[in-house]
């Protein structure tokens, strides 16, 4: 009898374009916050505030304007 096995996922299988470069270095802001710790919201905000990636319409990140573009990128 055959063994089952789970099918391979992958991590960018719902996505329907390649990363912009911006999108690449806001990734890597996210999971560097992450790693120092910032688990919520405000952390993580505070956090990109004082990293190099602004938002792309510049000026600081909000909690909404954070959300805002995490719905439209599908995140």
């Amino acid at each position: 009898m055959p063994t089952y096995a789970f099918p391979a996922l992958s991590p960018h299988q719902s996505r329907t374009r390649e990363p912009t470069e911006w999108e690449m270095s806001l990734a890597g802001a996210i999971e560097d916050a992450f790693g120092r710790g910032h688990h919520d919201l405000p952390g993580l905000v505070a956090a990109l505030n004082a990293s190099r990636i602004r938002p792309r319409e510049g000026g600081t990140w909000t909690e909404n304007s954070f959300t805002a573009l995490m719905r439209e990128l599908g995140a």
